[in-house]
């Protein structure tokens, strides 16, 4: 194993880091050109940000709508604060507070006690936020350490000033189904609060909580079902809350510091004393800011304007959120995988700390063509981390997940879609986590019993994911059966991501010598070709009768295709765009079919409309190309493959300009950043470098498009990888010399449009030569193409 958990290995490259920020020292920090409020109008419940660490268990912010998973959180267009909450996750929610003032109203719920604020009054920053709760004249400041939430008040003069914790909400995704409170001290409660279960995570969900206060509080009351009672020491319940009384002088500052497990309030108490022990909030302001700059500044670039800078570092700070740890300080998790809980224990290394986190997270659908690359690249101890944490679960519940929750299993979206992100890691030489467990884990979801067997949010049975089908017929077909077992039956797309998957393991099978079962994989991995219906020409649902289904609407949103259409999902082949060229007659047709979906896309700015409401309507999802959700978003890079990567260097730029571009509330992700995959993918192609295939080759390459900084330079992680530093140097670029006219890597005339995992890694310098006009002859022989599994 070669790291602890992340704090240590940002020491191992501080020496790099601490050079970036000395050299921009008289410039903004990469921290400071990060803007939260990007897109925060359209928030799901996890994606706001800002008092929190990367990936921190705590991710502190106020709550401008809280009874729903989307549409809830902190929402930029409203006008009051409902409360400030602990916890916004994939699926996981808890410990709400607010301070009041005046006659306490909390039992009456966050309508009546919550407050009208001003964004002219507010200060949002990586790592801090700051309110003026106009109601109560209270200014509250708020940052945290990974696990815990320092809460800073100013309150007015007041007999009757509080700080309330309300249990009897509904939270994000879930309600709350139970709370309990008990008064420790005059300076400290401890409790809990029981999440209920959800169509996506189907059991409770325990937060434990410790609240320290840096004065005593007067009194300790409470609440039941809207009903205030008088409280001796605890309180316990349905639809209960309590709060904290005292007086306050004018300018009176109170401190708050919450900490959580989902351990029990023991565990939330050690998490609280190891990371933050202390009173000093402006210290912890600060240490925040160092580590979110320390992190942020492994990507260096230079050139570009302002707005572009300030959008390209909040796409890198989103690609380091969302996904949370789980753990406690010590290594301590809950395993909800069984009938009951258990804790569990993450080992610990030489000097006794965890050797890795345990983490809760959304699908990995999609992240083929985002955290991949970013992840494995960029933060490879990261990718460690969340390997070992999916392998562990193996271990406790007998299933690699898709997307866990507080423990639980989720079966989130469909197929194996972790599978690329471990064999992808395994095959760039991060191997700090049992192979062969792994491996084990992986083969046993693509056949019946895994998750190849079910469909989204199937919890009780193995059969919507028709794996028998598929691997019967080389196909699953659409519909699969009359009855729903779980979200997201959709035949065709099931299709295509096993065999893109399927490609993937077979490439591990053949690096661990598994002959037998590398044969057998790609073998599968041909089963794309199954729904190919060249009479129409895009791929296409067959019935269970084995006939192509009628009537044929390749616009038609879901039917057989998984939150896309067939428009969409024709180009979802990413380990053989070579055999899709084929299937399409060759080179000239592949590209100018795929030019003219993508022509058509501009027309609508490649999305589905702007915000996931607007995604939603039926008449918005009749498009060919959607960058608002993952389906389509390798599409621009496809050109690379079939002779014409100058189309890949324009049709990129304009996605970036429409997709990707400003530091607007109103917009910035168009649907659902989907923690850290859209900022991942944002990222990524403003350095001009992608990879279609998610880096499962037997040797991964990232493959060339066009970067919008002059230089980019990604300072590697000396833990992983040898090179010190690869750097991206634009030459003569602008928005208007987009083409790629020659490039150089490290000296030498580089004529093909992708360049080697091993060679990036050894460190070194792409020089690309940048022009307002198309060089036609670049990279475009068939023998410049990046590998497929039919061009062998």
């Amino acid at each position: 194993m070669k790291t602890a958990f992340f704090s240590s290995i940002i020491l191992a490259v501080i020496g790099i880091t601490s050079q970036v920020v000395l050299a921009q020292s008289a410039l903004k920090q990469p921290v400071d050109l990060v803007n939260p409020l990007v897109d925060a109008a359209n928030s799901r419940w996890f994606f706001f940000n800002s008092a929190t660490r990367p990936f921190g268990m705590v991710n502190l912010s106020p709550d401008n709508a809280i009874d729903a998973d989307w549409n809830a959180g902190y929402r930029y267009e409203k006008d009051s604060i409902k409360c400030f909450s602990h916890v916004h996750g994939w699926q996981l929610s808890g410990i709400p507070v607010l301070p009041t003032t005046g006659e306490f109203k909390g039992h009456l719920g966050s309508n009546q006690y919550g407050s009208r604020f001003s964004h002219a009054k507010e200060v949002i920053k990586a790592g801090y936020h700051k309110v003026v709760l106009d109601a109560y004249d209270i200014t509250a400041e708020l940052t945290s350490t990974t696990r815990v939430g320092f809460h800073k008040y100013t309150f007015p003069k007041s007999d009757k000033s509080q700080i309330l914790f309300d249990f009897s909400t509904f939270l994000g995704p879930s309600d709350t189904e139970k709370g309990h409170v008990k008064k420790v001290s005059n300076r400290e409660l401890e409790g809990y609060a029981i999440m209920a279960p959800t169509v996506r995570r189907p059991k409770t969900l325990t937060v434990y909580f410790v609240a320290a206060f840096d004065k005593p509080f007067e009194s300790f009351n409470g609440w039941r079902k809207g009903k205030l009672e008088e409280l001796t020491n605890e309180i316990d319940g349905a639809r209960t809350g309590a709060y904290v009384s005292f007086k306050t002088k004018a300018g009176d500052v109170r401190k708050m510091k919450v900490a959580i497990s989902y351990v029990s309030a023991e565990q939330a108490r050690l998490n609280l004393n190891t990371e933050l022990p202390h009173w000093d909030f402006e210290r912890t302001v600060q240490e925040s800011r160092t580590d979110w700059n320390n992190w942020l500044s492994r990507i260096e670039v230079e050139g570009g304007n302002e707005t572009e800078q300030s959008r390209f570092y909040t796409d890198l700070w989103h690609a380091l959120q969302g996904r949370r740890i789980v753990s406690d300080v010590n290594g301590k998790y809950s395993d909800m995988t069984g009938p009951k809980q258990r804790i569990g224990q993450i080992p610990l290394d030489a000097n006794g700390k965890p050797k890795f986190n345990h983490h809760n997270s959304d699908s990995f659908w999609g992240a083929q063509w985002t955290i991949n690359t970013l992840w494995h690249l960029v933060y490879p101890e990261i990718t460690e981390s969340f390997v070992n944490s999916m392998v562990m679960m193996y271990q406790d519940g007998g299933l690699i997940p898709r997307g866990p929750a507080g423990g639980n299993y989720t079966y989130v979206m469909t197929g194996a879609a972790t599978t690329p992100f471990i064999v992808s890691a395994y095959l760039k030489g991060i191997k700090g986590f049992d192979i062969a467990k792994a491996y084990e884990g992986l083969r046993k979801n693509h056949f019946p019993g895994g998750m190849m067997s079910k469909a989204g949010y199937e919890h009780n049975t193995f059969k919507g994911g028709g794996i028998e089908y598929y691997i019967e017929r080389g196909y699953v077909p659409h519909p699969l059966s009359k009855t729903r077992y779980g979200f997201h039956q959709d035949g065709s797309t099931q299709t295509l991501e096993y065999t893109y998957q399927d490609y993937t393991l077979a490439q591990m099978a053949k690096m661990l010598g598994k002959a037998d079962d590398y044969a057998l994989f790609m073998k599968r991995a041909e089963n794309y070709k199954n729904i190919w219906n060249p009479e129409i020409g895009w791929m296409w649902n067959r019935t269970l009768d084995g006939k192509w289904a009628e009537p044929v609407d390749i616009l038609r949103y879901d039917n057989g295709w998984e939150e896309g259409n067939a428009a969409q999902f024709t180009w979802f082949v990413p380990h053989d765009i070579q055999g899709l060229i084929n299937l399409m007659g060759g080179r000239e047709a592949f590209t100018t079919k795929l030019n003219g979906s993508l022509e058509k896309a501009q027309q609508h700015d490649f999305v589905s409309g702007k915000s996931h409401d607007k995604e939603t309507l039926e008449e918005l999802r009749r498009v060919y190309i959607n960058y608002g959700n993952q389906p389509s978003i390798q599409t621009a890079f496809l050109f690379n493959y079939s002779g014409a990567p100058w189309l890949t260097q324009y049709w990129s730029r304009q996605v970036v300009e429409k997709v990707y571009s400003g530091i607007s509330p109103k917009y910035g992700y168009s649907g659902d950043e989907d923690q850290g995959l859209m900022g991942s993918l944002s990222v990524l192609m403003k350095t001009g470098i992608f990879s279609t295939n998610g880096g499962t080759t037997a040797k991964p390459f990232y493959e060339i498009s066009s970067p919008i900084f002059n230089k980019i330079t990604i300072h590697l992680n000396p833990a992983y990888y040898k090179g010190k530093q690869f750097v991206i140097d634009a030459r003569n670029n602008s928005p208007q010399n987009l083409y790629i006219q020659s490039a150089q890597l490290n000296g030498k005339a580089l004529n093909q449009p992708w360049v080697s995992h091993e060679t990036v890694v050894n460190g070194g310098t792409l020089t690309l030569q940048m022009g307002d006009k198309p060089n036609k002859s670049w990279g475009s022989k068939p023998e410049d193409a990046p590998e497929s599994m039919s061009s062998k």
